[in-house]
């Protein structure tokens, strides 16, 4: 989402605010008028409601529902609408539509993004969205919202570590993201887990963006308004679009955002083929799209993709776009019309997909109140279980990265032990602990107020003046005051002054003098120090995580409202962690790739080391997937349903490889009911050695036993979280698609399976697959 076109809705909220006690709808049933109308019976399907609606509408009052500050149309009862609301990790006050009074004031926080990914728990995930999803309805039935679509998730996939906004994703893997954006949005839209419960209603509406291969903001000049990402089909196939058909197909959502950039030289508001043929078409979409903020107005005006403003417009409601933010369409859609560049047809198509949205969301069957969700009220916003949740996300995703022996977790002994919290980021604010795209939080707790809770005396130091960009560091004084404790946490890193919308990073060291004060505080503690990192993206700690006079690396993301709680709990032994990195760290000298190549796969013959651990053919700091606990596990795979997989239907393909021919078959060849009888049932047992409960992510991965061009070095097929007491075992179930699993996309951007014997792998464990083709 853009923040820096918000003009018009700046203007509209001057103007339109609401101070009813009600919340906006249409169809008021006390109105004898709104009885008469068609589209205002719930029990009519919605498009011959819709279709009504149409009918009643002049061209002016047409054209004016096109944009995000939608007006209200008086003569039909129907009330202004803003379809621009934001919802990351909690219900935001980015956008315009949500209005934090003194009736509602905060809503609860939770981890960004980054960090609650790293606990790779899709229940967990829903639970996330679900919350999120009750607390928006809550805060619109209170009358504080003009609509109630949110513009969350973000599941661009976290290509380059330099990206500011990473941080708003769930990672480098496509399995992983679309996971994520699957649970996210059910439980937003207020679906069950396991999806088939809706029938059409809305709780809240979902949107995922930004469609598509967008991951650059701002770096070296080269901004994302302008910013054309040259993207072969095959890295579209298996690593850009996976995430949204997933959104779509199995999240059920009700929103697609197209991006800024273009996509091989067309922009993506404006590309019929990504739109309406791979969207609404291939991926039978029926929700709404909308355009990112100000990105209509850009496809003239800065990209020059177009003639006129007019032609602009034409682009993008020809290509499938239905809403946009923003006012272009407010200024130049009329004269598109009157200049028959824009048909009526394109018009109401926009509108139904619009209206149909709002009416799924109940807004024209009377008042919402006495709707499914309509008992929602402010008692559900900021309650003890959604802010124990965002503690559960926090303490839960958090990566213990390393550990030297006996270091961790610090004794809580009588009397207590004498600590120091050193670093910029030690008594940091909201807006740091936080992320962006955050709302007034229900209660914030420091990392220095956590760590005083064990400790009360706990001494603090900034270490350096102006935050974590440490232009000027204390190190005299850090080192005098480490001297005197027992034990010494440094809380260092990043915040949005370093990485955010419009800011990507141009190095992956930690800012200014943060490591020369690491280094000398640690040299002078009496035992070795625990490093704490707060940040989105990776950074390359390599001296750190060699250096024995530091102890502990904690990674914390941006933990949310209550992350101060959650890393004081884990270092102190009162949680186990588990969270395991949802990105690769990569080491400083990654920098020399250009940010601008989108390709994903390694090429020896240019030094290109490819991308994200399924390509990346370089030295790593810490890998995808790693992560430590106070417990050991260990793995044994108990029971795979095939050993042999026989794809004897369809056509058999053939390629050269290396001059040996290759066997394949592909996917759409195959057919879903093959494809579902040929599933792989994998059982693994994991048991915790440790003396603590721990609650454990199960990794499983895929390797080809011989590698071949073109495929992953590994790739993550299944994962679980289990909940394991001291010395327990249990056992965990996967299931495995070959189609969707151990597939991968040719040049053409196709799904094959390729004959030959692949691996699968829990840690260090392997068990070998054939495939038979």
């Amino acid at each position: 989402m853009g923040i820096r076109f918000t003009f018009a809705a700046i203007i509209f909220l001057t103007l339109h605010t609401a101070h009813s006690s009600n919340p906006p709808f249409a169809c008021d049933w006390s109105n004898p008028a709104s009885k008469s109308y068609p589209f205002c019976n719930p029990k009519l399907p919605i498009p011959q409601r819709t279709k009504d609606l149409l009918s009643r509408l002049t061209l002016q009052e047409k054209l004016s529902q096109l944009v995000n500050t939608a007006p209200s149309i008086p003569r039909l009862g129907i009330p202004a609408y803003q379809w621009w609301s934001e919802a990351l990790h909690g219900v935001g006050n980015v956008g315009p539509g949500i209005h934090f009074n003194a009736s509602i004031s905060s809503a609860t926080s939770f981890p960004q993004v980054i960090l609650s990914a790293a606990t790779f728990d899709s229940l967990l995930w829903y639970r996330i969205g679900r919350a999120i999803g009750i607390e928006a309805r809550a805060i619109y039935n209170a009358a504080q919202a003009q609509g109630l679509t949110f513009w969350a998730p973000n599941i661009n996939i976290f290509r380059d570590p330099r990206w500011g906004r990473g941080q708003e994703t769930p990672g480098e893997d496509p399995l992983l993201t679309s996971r994520y954006a699957v649970s996210y949005v059910r439980g937003l839209q207020g679906d069950s887990f396991h999806g088939r419960k809706l029938r059409g209603h809305l709780q809240a509406s979902a949107c995922c963006k930004h469609f598509t291969a967008y991951d650059l903001d701002n770096w070296k000049g080269v901004d994302r308004f302008l910013f054309d990402a040259r993207v072969s089909l095959q890295d579209l196939a298996d690593t850009y679009q996976p995430p949204f058909q997933s959104c779509v197909q199995q999240g059920g959502a009700s929103g697609i955002m197209c991006a800024y950039n273009r996509v091989n030289g067309v922009p993506s508001c404006a590309d019929f083929n990504l739109l309406t043929k791979t969207v609404r078409k291939k991926w039978h979409f029926r929700g709404y799209i909308t355009s990112d903020c100000g990105a209509v107005g850009i496809i003239h005006d800065q990209q020059g993709f177009t003639k006129s403003a007019e032609e602009a417009v034409a682009d993008v409601l020809r290509a499938g776009m239905d809403v946009e933010c923003g006012s272009y369409l407010t200024d130049h859609a009329e004269s598109a019309v009157l200049q028959k560049k824009v048909s009526m047809s394109e018009i109401d198509r926009a509108l139904h997909n619009l209206f149909s949205i709002r009416m799924r969301l109940g807004l024209f069957g009377g008042n919402p109140r006495s709707l499914p969700f309509g008992m929602i009220g402010p008692n559900h916003v900021c309650s003890k279980e959604h802010q124990y949740l965002a503690l559960e996300a926090a303490r839960n995703g958090i990566v213990l990265l390393k550990n030297s022996p006996t270091l961790l977790p610090l004794p809580k002994t009588s009397p207590s032990i004498s600590l120091a919290v050193i670093g910029p980021n030690a008594n940091a604010s909201p807006l740091t602990l936080l992320g962006n795209y955050a709302g007034p939080p229900c209660k914030f707790v420091t990392i220095l107020q956590g760590f005083q809770h064990y400790v009360k005396n706990a001494v603090y130091h900034p270490g350096c003046d102006g935050g974590p960009k440490c232009s000027s560091a204390k190190i005299e004084q850090a080192v005098e005051v480490a001297k005197k404790v027992d034990y010494v946490v440094l809380v260092m890193g990043l915040d949005q002054s370093e990485e955010r919308e419009e800011r990507d990073r141009i190095h992956l060291d930690l800012p200014g003098k943060q490591l020369e004060l690491i280094n000398s505080v640690a040299e002078a503690s009496k035992k070795p120090v625990i490093l704490v990192l707060l940040c989105g993206g990776p950074v390359d700690i390599s001296s750190a995580k060699y250096n024995h006079k530091i102890g502990g690396i904690l990674w914390a993301g941006y933990p949310g409202e209550l992350g101060g709680i959650a890393l004081a709990q884990i270092i102190f032994g009162d949680h186990n962690p588990g969270g395991r990195l949802p990105v690769t760290w990569y080491p400083k000298d990654y920098i020399k790739v250009p940010m601008t190549d989108m390709r994903m796969r390694a090429d020896p013959s240019t030094g290109y080391p490819g991308r994200t651990y399924r390509f990346y053919k370089g030295p790593k700091v810490y890998e995808f997937g790693y992560g430590l606990s106070y417990s050991k596990y260990s793995y044994e795979f108990v029971s795979v349903t095939h050993d042999k997989l026989h794809l004897n239907q369809s056509s058999t393909h053939f390629t050269v490889e290396n001059s040996e021919t290759v066997r394949y078959k592909l996917v759409s060849e195959l057919g879903e009911q093959t494809c579902q009888s040929m599933s792989l049932s994998v059982t693994v047992r994991v048991q915790n050695h440790g003396s603590m409960v721990g609650k454990h992510p199960v990794l499983l991965f895929m390797r080809p036993k011989i590698q071949k061009s073109g495929n992953p070095l590994k790739q993550l097929v299944g994962f679980q979280s289990v909940v394991l007491d001291a010395g327990e075992m249990a056992h965990v179930g996967f299931a495995v698609s070959p189609c969707e699993h151990l597939s991968r996309a040719n040049e053409a951007g196709a799904m094959i399976i390729e004959e030959g014997s692949q691996v699968l792998l829990v840690d260090d464990q392997e068990h070998p697959i054939d495939i038979i083709v």
